[in-house]
């Protein structure tokens, strides 16, 4: 178990808003959701890639009341904290791969949201290839990450992820994420783009396949 995760299990009961707090210093998790909600408002089929422990997942579940949402992740600690409606959320271990050898096309809402640094240079490609399959045509990916700089908050988001984590993580700046994207779902496949608060660091972009 990395060190997160056990500093965090010793807050017992309040485990849940010690990490809300914790994770509040780099993002707004409500600004964001705001954002994907403002980006694809009619979303009805939504697939999370790295939904880890289920923050974010419980968002998408109120901002969209009406969708199926399936959330995935390779940890075992899948939707550990989620404490949202479950009639319409699914939680499953499983790789982008092999999600998409399974369900090619099913959505038309994708987020990716703070994982690509967790995943192998070698291996990013093959993701994002697989999420291009996944989309249903006309889908959306919307993609967000912490933009490789040299502020002061850049370095402290570094250490937490690095060393809470224990991943040997690995940050774009937003020019090499967008020509990564580019690469994958086309020259003209960047839609828009948006900054998350309270940092300039959390960049987002909507993706369409060109």
């Amino acid at each position: 178990m990395a060190i997160g995760a056990t500093v965090r299990r010793a807050f017992g009961k309040h485990e849940r808003k010690v990490s809300e707090l914790w994770r509040a210093i780099f993002v707004d998790l409500d600004a964001w959701t705001a954002a994907v909600r403002e980006w694809a408002p009619g979303a009805t089929r939504i697939l999370e890639l790295g939904c880890g422990e289920g923050y974010s997942t419980e968002r998408l579940a109120a901002a969209f009341p009406e969708a199926q949402i399936d959330a995935v992740d390779i940890a075992d600690n899948i939707g550990r904290l989620y404490q949202g409606p479950r009639d319409k959320v699914q939680f499953r271990q499983i790789f982008a791969e092999e999600l998409a050898a399974q369900q090619p096309g099913s959505y038309d809402l994708i987020i990716l949201a703070d994982v690509i640094h967790h995943v192998p240079k070698a291996a990013r490609q093959s993701l994002l290839k697989a999420v291009r399959t996944l989309l249903a045509p006309g889908g959306v990916l919307l993609f967000k990450d912490w933009a490789r700089n040299h502020t002061p908050i850049y370095y402290f988001g570094y250490a937490s992820d690095r060393w809470l984590t224990g991943d040997r993580i690995e940050y774009l700046t937003p020019g090499e994420a967008s020509e990564m994207l580019r690469s994958i779902f086309g020259p003209a496949s960047l839609v828009s783009g948006k900054r998350i608060r309270p940092w300039q660091n959390n960049y987002a972009f909507m993706v369409q396949a060109a």
